[in-house]
């Protein structure tokens, strides 16, 4: 018995062949005092259709649909949470305390260190902190000496606050206030729009809670991300042999 193949919108050659079989057959001449049975109509064959359903966004919406300038063409990711919060200044009860101790003195008493360390870990590469620790040292001083405080450096250091959620996918200060306040559209969805508004938050945490915000970046980095010191291969040495001796 032969087999039936599943017809598909998508293969014209299977078309054309039920087509075909829709045709009435003619008797054959040896059967022919016998009244032929009649075959089964098959199956018209539907047209595909252009919009394919796509299923539904985490939001609610279709896929594809757009909100403002953004097109929404996957469903929606939750960004993660901070590992601590803002205001955390000796962190948390874990394996990481004594690390968060280290950090909370640093950005007191030495901020250039604690931002040069950051950006060390964050770049990936070993021996960038002095590139990015002197120059905050001399923005530090300036801001010290002529405004009373230090109100230069965080202009410098907030891109780092913003590479740091923009790799690790973390929450913003401003979604994290319209969530709260159960604000979901308008600007959350568009990401242009979200990225500008994350990016000034991140700005004006520097410059109002720039010790606060050096610490958290700082506590976060080190759970996620090892010093790149540690990434170097071993170097193996090979030990000559010893004298040797013959035996008899």
């Amino acid at each position: 018995m032969a087999n039936v193949e599943e017809s598909s919108p998508f293969l014209p050659s299977q078309k054309s062949d039920s087509n075909n079989e829709m045709k009435p057959t003619k008797p054959s001449s040896s059967n022919s005092g016998k009244i032929p049975a009649p075959s089964a109509a098959a199956e018209p064959v539907k047209p595909a259709s252009s919009a394919v359903s796509m299923g539904w966004t985490a939001e609610g919406l279709p896929m594809g649909h757009s909100v403002g300038t953004a097109v929404v063409g996957e469903p929606i990711m939750r960004r993660a949470q901070w590992e601590s919060s803002l205001c955390s200044c000796f962190g948390k009860n874990d394996e990481f305390a004594s690390s968060d101790f280290e950090v909370c003195l640093l950005g007191t008493l030495a901020p250039c260190v604690l931002y040069g360390s950051n950006a060390e870990r964050i770049g990936s590469s070993p021996g960038s902190f002095t590139n990015h620790c002197l120059p905050y040292t001399g923005l530090f001083l300036i801001g010290q000496s002529f405004f009373g405080w230090n109100c230069m450096a965080p202009c410098f250091s907030y891109p780092n606050r913003t590479a740091i959620r923009q790799r690790f996918n973390l929450e913003g200060n401003c979604e994290a206030v319209t969530s709260s306040c159960g604000c979901h559209g308008g600007f959350v969805e568009d990401e242009e729009r979200r990225e500008h508004c994350e990016s000034t938050c991140d700005f004006l945490t520097h410059i109002f809670c720039h010790p606060c915000a050096l610490c958290q970046e700082g506590r976060e980095l080190r759970r996620r991300l090892p010093h790149p010191g540690f990434n170097a291969k071993p170097v193996r040495f090979m030990m000559p042999p010893g004298d040797q001796t013959m035996g008899r």
